[in-house]
């Protein structure tokens, strides 16, 4: 097969330069998806035609990576704010992205491998192949984070391929020499930064995250990779990887003694940017222009995430609230607040009796694993559940309960045989229907005006004198106190407050006063 490299014309329409232009200048302008359709095809026929010469290889990938740039940007913007529901949209989307990045990884690996095996064309690559692994290793953490976007499994190829990668830096003595992977200031990078954006992305607990948020997350451990600490040694680290067995980065529970193989990699001093940042976004209200999170996801979006990942990149992750029991059983669920209330059936006057209710068209039911006194675990069975991801509401019972309670998705993992595992934590074991209004719209002859249909959380308020409600999404504001009506009895909610947002419902913590009628 070296003897093929040594001359003659390969048989392949990008062998020739202009038309390589010409293919490039000829990709759909107005249709992303049907243009990385069409330069992830001609990526492929790249890979399978072994006639290319090293640098002619490198040269043609490079300029199909370069025009899919866009296009990639334009896709991942849409699939994240896309409806979950449209499922033929989704997997086209979805598909697009993942094949684009799949054969990039290929791509830059053969070209590798092809430096590694042949003795002609290493004088011209040799300059390249920092950039050529780095590359890699970023395909292959785009690659990682779109299965994460589905919640996994992730391939085991993806995470030996990843150690391949940067095994291949350290032997060849680059893993910290700063490079221009990709044209501009923000292509710069190391291959050892690169490699710590995967695992710290691993590290992140990302199957308790909504799609959007992976995405900041993964954009933020770009940014911090250079504050990242890794060593053969376990001093100041959270997190292993065995380059000789690799899988996902592992926490490090108990002492593990060092091996050539392993090495130990944690936040370090990116723990405390991370935490700095996130008290800057806090008081000023905005996100810092410097940072590169791709834009237009809201404080919010990007304060609940800095949060997530404070805790999980933190020398003591998230200790788990209640003991979990192994059990084998039944839960009906409904998605969402619209069909919550729908099953709840709230009577005028705030009744509790739900005996009435007919099954809703989209209750669904699910097995469970094991449940605690914080929630379940269960197995969601293969049906068009399409509406599923972290932050959704649902409202949950179980064989053995007379009421309905609520709760929210809070893990999603999907094993080998793409069944799905989801964690739900219980915001309350007996959801209460009522009726709300805020207090400046009522007045003696109106009372009933504004009305809306909410959940109370409590059987009374705590403590403090507080409760919590569960309201549609874009109701709550901070200047009005709400008015509810419990067992003819009115109240006045003042507001402290929102607890979380999803994507149709706010959690709000309100302080309870007597209201005088």
């Amino acid at each position: 097969m070296a003897i093929r490299w040594l001359g003659g014309k390969v048989d392949h329409p990008m062998s020739d330069a202009s038309q390589a232009r010409q293919i490039i200048d000829g990709l759909p302008a107005n249709d992303a998806a049907k243009a990385l359709e069409e330069i992830t095809y001609w990526l492929d026929t790249i890979r399978q035609n072994e006639a290319f010469k090293l640098n002619q290889r490198f040269e043609n990938i490079d300029l199909l990576d370069g025009a899919a740039r866009s296009h990639l940007r334009k896709l991942s913007h849409d699939y994240l704010v896309m409806p979950r529901q449209l499922k033929f949209q989704e997997n086209r989307l979805w598909n697009a992205n993942f094949g684009l990045w799949r054969q990039l990884g290929d791509g830059y690996l053969q070209c590798i491998k092809q430096y590694e095996d042949s003795l002609v064309g290493i004088t011209l690559i040799r300059k390249s192949l920092p950039v050529i692994v780095a590359r890699v290793i970023r395909a292959l953490t785009f690659q990682l984070k779109w299965e994460l976007l589905r919640y996994g499994p992730v391939e085991p190829r993806i995470w030996a391929e990843l150690a391949q990668a940067y095994s291949i830096a350290e032997l060849r003595g680059f893993p910290d020499g700063v490079i221009a992977i990709y044209p501009g200031t923000l292509g710069e990078s190391t291959v050892k930064r690169e490699f710590l954006t995967a695992m710290m992305l691993s590290a992140s607990s990302p199957e308790g995250l909504p799609p959007l948020h992976q995405e900041i997350a993964e954009r933020t451990a770009s940014h911090l990779a250079a504050a990242f600490r890794m060593s053969n040694r376990p001093d100041g680290c959270t997190h292993c990887v065995d380059l000789a067995a690799p899988g996902p980065a592992l926490r490090l529970y108990k002492k593990v003694e060092p091996k050539a193989t392993l090495r130990f990699f944690g936040a370090g001093k990116g723990l405390a940017e991370l935490n700095q940042l996130l008290v800057k976004i806090l008081g000023t209200g905005t996100v810092p222009e410097n940072i590169n999170l791709g834009g237009g996801h809201g404080k919010d979006n990007v304060i609940g995430t800095f949060r997530h990942l404070a805790q999980y990149w933190s020398e003591q992750p998230p200790a788990r609230g209640s003991e979990r029991r192994q059990t084998a059983g039944r839960i009906t669920v409904v998605p969402g607040l619209k069909e919550i209330l729908k099953t709840l059936d709230p009577s005028d006057d705030d009744t509790l009796d739900f005996s009435l209710n007919q099954p809703p068209t989209s209750q669904e039911s699910w097995i469970v694993e094991d449940v605690s006194d914080g929630g379940y675990g269960a197995i969601i069975p293969t049906v068009k559940s399409d509406w599923i991801k972290v932050g959704t509401l649902v409202g949950v019972q179980s064989e053995a309960a007379k009421h309905w309670s609520v709760g929210l998705i809070r893990r999603i993992v999907r094993d080998q045989k793409e069944q799905r595992r989801v964690g739900i934590q219980l915001l309350t074991s007996a959801a209460i229907p009522v009726a709300i209004s805020k207090s400046e719209t009522l007045s003696f002859t109106d009372a009933d005006r504004e009305r809306e249909r909410a959940i109370l959380l409590h059987t009374g308020p705590d403590i403090r004198d507080e409760v919590g409600i569960v309201m549609r999404s874009g109701y709550f504001n901070r200047r009005d106190s709400i008015h509810i009506t419990v067992r003819d009895v009115p109240y006045q909610l003042i507001p402290i407050d929102v607890v979380e947002r999803g994507d149709d419902f706010e959690w709000v913590r309100f302080k309870v006063m007597p209201r005088n009628t």
